[in-house]
């Protein structure tokens, strides 16, 4: 699976059914090559092209990667 890829699908929370945004970035561990986060943004209201908001979720975090999103469990 490419970036791309991942980029494209929703990131939802499972606990609240929240969509928290899409992946805007991912940070890598440099010793092991093993994703440690991604940076989520989310658009929101009227003035979306200007106000973004940022969530960073751990990798543990994630549930599963669907065809259409990724859930994750923002409580862990």
């Amino acid at each position: 699976m490419r970036l791309s890829d991942l980029q494209n699908k929703d990131i939802v929370n499972i606990i609240t059914g929240e969509r928290l945004g899409n992946i805007s970035d991912i940070e890598i561990n440099k010793e092991n090559g093993l994703i440690e986060k991604i940076y989520v943004y989310n658009r929101k209201g009227i003035l979306s092209m200007i106000k973004t908001e940022e969530n960073i979720i751990l990798w543990k975090q994630i549930k599963k990667i669907g065809e259409d999103v990724i859930l994750i469990d923002k409580n862990i």
